[in-house]
């Protein structure tokens, strides 16, 4: 998994390092738009220890991730999943990335080898099969603009629960 963008040193890291870093678990609900939610034991990385240790430039205000999934077969990429927080939602003390869940490693089906928990927000924002984080001034650049596959396709951008 790679951190870049606005960030003073870019790196790469791999699962066996996130896994050697200090970690949280913590006992949450995936509340779904659809109107389903389930209860999981979540463990990994907190998101703003990774941030912090790669130096965040000023002009950064978002996270954006990018999957490894594309959801829509498309020419020009655009379905190629990808969703974002702001710096507020990424440093949150519960926003993780998770590589584990029930006590077990995370499965392709959850979203391994790592997905984003951030809990404040609904399950769509929850992004799975995550290869890179870019910090960014803007989401003007990337797919359609709006900070989201599903964004991108008519839903809010910040969905808080």
């Amino acid at each position: 998994m790679k951190i870049d963008g606005l960030v003073e040193r870019p790196r790469e890291f791999s699962l066996a390092e996130l896994k050697g870093l200090p970690a949280r678990t913590q006992i949450t609900r995936h509340d779904c738009v659809e109107g389903w939610s389930a209860i999981g034991k979540w463990t990994g990385v907190p998101l703003g220890s990774l941030l912090g240790s790669v130096g965040l430039k000023p002009a950064a205000r978002f996270a954006v991730f990018h999957c490894a999934d594309e959801l829509e077969v498309t020419l020009d990429g655009s379905g190629r999943y990808y969703e974002s927080v702001d710096l507020v939602d990424a440093f949150h003390p519960q926003t993780i990335l998770a590589y584990a869940m029930n006590g077990a490693d995370l499965r392709v089906g959850h979203g391994a080898p790592l997905r984003l928990r951030v809990e404040r927000q609904l399950g769509y924002k929850q992004a799975k099969y995550i290869m890179r984080i870019e910090l960014v001034d803007s989401f003007s650049r990337i797919a359609g603009g709006k900070g989201g596959f599903w964004e991108d396709r008519g839903y809010e951008w910040y969905a808080g629960i």
